[in-house]
């Protein structure tokens, strides 16, 4: 029996694009039918929000919980290199697109997007409010996560463990079976209302360069982290990069780099990080690594609020990338989680994250969140080599020195 072909969710997302764009531009169909698709988008961004500290839980506790001896000092490590690294590269990509933005956000399209239109409601609203705010969900996380994994160390706390493994599979399974399937949708709601009001073609003439200059700014940051790496480990900084390949393609087809941990694994293992540090950064840095995703986060903001003459400052930005490199501990889950996690600290910045350009944040990301997420795991595996080599050249021998220490010879 031949097996049924499946179009990728990538495709899916383009053809949602072009058919939003082409049914909100035909006036005869009568505005109660396109305000359906509407409706759903703000249901699914109402149930995403709702799903977001569920996934912080899910993913961060069990990441965590799986580490063993010496779980403190490797775990602030990463946590250092993978925040220092996302905070970087939010700053990067914010001086960048402050300075080089303005050259084609034109008056006249600004003009434009600002003039008074009339966007589509809701046929209705649902109330769903997150059990746990996002800022909430991550400390609660690192604090069952850290003691779970010290519980297990003195042989305890596998009934704990086993719960938030079982949750973190549960979450999964959402994901995959109603998050991913309704992402289509989704975008096609937002941009049968963006075409509806006619500023989708002024957004979509803006934001292609963009794109441009955000893929960019990653490939040259995964080669500058593959650098720092092979200078630290001695190792070929160009064999490093061949070896990540297969990471960086499976998460063009994935989005997820939850998804793409086995194949990261592999890449590690190509790279000659030993097995237990790879089990554990690789999975770990999957959470909090987000070089990638916060380069397109910031690059899209800082366009958004060219666009629509919005202030733009460092002193209101850099607040607001310090938090989302916090913040988008969530992101692995699903495509766009970083975004969505995002949202609640959108106002930062002056922006309704329920509101239209919080909507436009979501769909603008959401079309090229596959990038995003190849960046962040290449990251990892450069994380990884760094940490191996911090294992193997102190931590691993003051164990080693320790062991061997003679008793006290009794007098």
């Amino acid at each position: 029996m031949l097996s049924k072909r499946r179009i990728g969710l990538v495709p899916r997302l383009i053809i949602a694009i072009v058919a939003g764009v082409l049914i909100g531009q035909l006036t005869f169909i009568p505005e109660v039918l396109l305000q359906i698709p509407v409706t759903f988008s703000s249901l699914f961004s109402s149930l995403l929000s709702f799903i977001i500290p569920l996934m912080i839980i899910g993913f961060v506790i069990k990441g965590i919980a799986d580490l063993g001896q010496g779980a403190g000092k490797l775990l602030g490590l990463n946590v250092v290199l993978a925040y220092s690294f996302t905070l970087i590269g939010g700053f990067i990509a914010y001086f960048l697109a402050s300075n080089l933005f303005p050259l084609f956000i034109q008056g006249s399209i600004t003009d434009s997007l600002q003039g008074e239109t009339i966007s589509l409601e809701p046929l209705f609203t649902f109330p769903l409010e997150p059990m746990l705010d996002v800022t909430s969900a991550i400390v609660f996380a690192f604090l069952f996560g850290i003691f779970i994994s010290w519980l297990r160390a003195e042989g305890k706390g596998e009934y704990m463990y086993g719960f938030f493994s079982e949750f973190s599979e549960i979450i999964t399974k959402i994901l995959h079976h109603i998050v991913l399937p309704g992402l289509p949708f989704f975008i096609f709601g937002n941009f049968v209302n963006l075409s509806y009001t006619g500023s989708v073609f002024a957004i979509l003439s803006i934001f292609w360069k963009v794109f441009i200059v955000v893929l960019s700014l990653q490939l040259v940051l995964i080669s500058v982290l593959f650098l720092i790496a092979g200078i630290y480990t001695g190792k070929n900084p160009i064999q490093l990069l061949k070896n990540q390949i297969p990471g960086y393609f499976t998460a063009l087809g994935t989005q997820s780099s939850a998804a793409t941990i086995p194949v990261n694994l592999e890449c590690a293992k190509n790279n000659g990080v030993s097995k237990e540090i790879r089990e554990f950064v690789i999975p770990l840095s999957a959470t909090i690594h987000l070089t990638g995703s916060i380069v397109t986060i910031t690059s899209c903001v800082t366009a958004v609020l060219l666009m629509y003459d919005m202030p733009y400052g460092f002193g209101i930005m850099s607040g607001f990338i310090a938090t989302l490199g916090v913040a988008m501990v969530a992101a692995p889950g699903a495509p766009g989680g970083a975004v969505m996690s995002a949202l609640p600290f959108l106002p930062m910045i002056g922006i309704d994250p329920t509101g239209m350009l919080g909507n436009l944040l979501i769909t603008l990301y959401l079309t090229q969140d596959s990038f995003g997420t190849a960046a962040n795991v290449s990251g990892d595996n450069a994380i990884a080599l760094i940490i191996d080599k911090v294992y193997t050249k102190y931590i691993l021998k003051e164990w080693t020195s320790y062991a061997e220490v003679p008793e006290e010879t009794p007098l």
